[in-house]
Formats: structure tokens, C-alpha cells, sequence
């Protein structure tokens, strides 16, 4: 299975980003997604996910301001950014979970794609 995250860039802060992440084959269907985050010099975290049923969970530093959404019949997932704040910025990844619903520490996802860089200025 193979990720491909992309629709990063620079914004301003309070602007809006999409995200995408294509999936290579039928994962985004059967399987739970999920964003996660790394700023330089920082450990990577959890974003958002959503489960198999369209389920979906957040971090409390993004819940009301993304939201994640999947379309399973072309194998892409999405991350609406709204309202981004110069602490949002950071390397963004899609994954695939190893089970079908959403989940939260990076143990378990089996897949990772390349990141898309999100940057945001003040």
C-alpha cells in the first residue's frame, strides 16, 4: 500500500489548507486513516482520524477547526484546515491503520506516506 499526502503550503494565519492523501489501492475503504504532524524538534502527533464507518476523532488542539473526511470510491482521504495558526505548522502524513477504525498513537498504523509541508505565518 503506498500514501501519497499532498495540498500543503504556505498560508497565512486564519487561511485555510485541503489536504489530500491518495491511497494506491482499496485501503481507505476497509481501513481506518489518520493524520498526524511533526514540527522540527518535535515529536510527532496525532491530528485526526476516521474509522471504516466515517467515525471520526481529533486532537483537542485541531477539534473545530479540521475536519477529516474520506472517499472511499476513489481511495482518498482528506484534511480540511480552517483558521490555521502559525503552531499548526509542520510536516503532515497520512497513514493507514491497522485496523478499520480511527486510532490515535502511531503504533497503530502500518502505513505511512511521505509528508506535505504545512507552513503558516503569523
Amino acid at each position: 500500500v503506498q500514501l501519497q499526502a499532498s495540498g500543503g503550503g504556505l498560508v497565512q494565519a486564519g487561511g485555510s489548507l485541503r489536504l489530500s492523501c491518495a491511497a494506491s489501492r482499496r485501503t481507505v475503504s476497509n481501513n481506518g486513516m489518520g493524520w498526524f504532524r511533526q514540527a522540527p524538534g518535535q515529536e510527532r502527533e496525532f491530528v485526526a482520524a476516521i474509522a471504516w464507518n466515517g467515525v471520526s476523532i481529533y486532537s483537542d488542539t485541531v477539534k473545530g477547526r479540521f475536519t477529516i473526511s474520506r472517499d472511499n470510491a476513489k481511495n482518498m482521504v482528506y484534511l480540511q484546515m480552517n483558521s490555521l495558526r502559525p503552531d499548526d505548522t509542520a510536516l503532515y502524513y497520512c497513514a493507514a491503520a491497522r485496523s478499520s477504525y480511527g486510532a490515535t498513537f502511531g503504533s497503530q498504523y502500518n502505513y505511512w506516506g511521505k509528508g506535505t509541508q504545512v507552513t503558516v505565518s503569523s
